[in-house]
């Protein structure tokens, strides 16, 4: 595993100087990490659900050669990247999905369900957790990172202390108060 941590972190570099085909050679390496990231990603998804892992990990590639000013630090800050590529790639889709359809009514959705192993997610869940992260971003940045990871990528606290440079206590903190806060603005906007 050392040699392959060493191999990505030099294909990192090569990516960070501009070298797009260094992508190429990089994607082998992760591929299992990222197709783990994308079936976690998925499998809150409904149930017939037309995207598949192989086929978000292929979209994620692509918004990843558009990448011209990444500036990768390191394995787990790529992931970290992936994770919230992946996230609006499902997000995009879910839009693309509902705006073939009409508007529907105001959902629930539990924030809690990624500590209770998740269950299905329908795409307005996926738009209004969205909707409501973009509001989080304004007011902290890191716990909108933190629940990206932990919400759409199945992080662990601790891999997402790592992919974030900080302590698992922060995440656990902040995951709290990020929770609590969306699980309010999500309730009013379901009642409203």
């Amino acid at each position: 595993m050392e040699k392959t941590a060493g191999q990505v972190t030099l294909l990192l570099n090569e990516l960070k100087l501009g070298n797009k085909a260094a992508l190429g050679r990089l994607i082998p390496l992760v591929y299992q990490e990222l197709r783990s990231l994308a079936a976690h990603c998925l499998r809150a998804e409904r149930i017939g659900h037309t995207l598949q892992p192989t086929a978000l990990i292929h979209e994620l590639y692509l918004r990843l050669v558009d990448q011209d000013r990444a500036n990768w630090q390191d394995h787990a800050h790529f992931l970290a990247v992936a994770a919230q590529l992946m996230r609006r790639i499902l997000v995009d889709y879910a839009r693309a999905r509902q705006a073939s359809k009409r508007r529907g009514t105001a959902v629930e959705v539990d924030i809690t369900a990624v500590e209770l192993g998740g269950a299905e997610v329908s795409i307005e869940e996926v738009l209004s957790v969205d909707e409501a992260l973009e509001r989080l971003a304004q007011l902290d940045p890191q716990q909108t990172r933190i629940v990206e990871l932990r919400y759409f990528a199945g992080l662990t606290v601790e891999e997402t202390a790592e992919a974030l440079g900080i302590s698992a206590r922060t995440v656990k903190r902040d995951w709290a108060m990020a929770s609590a806060w969306l699980r309010t603005e999500l309730s009013r906007r379901s009642t409203s």
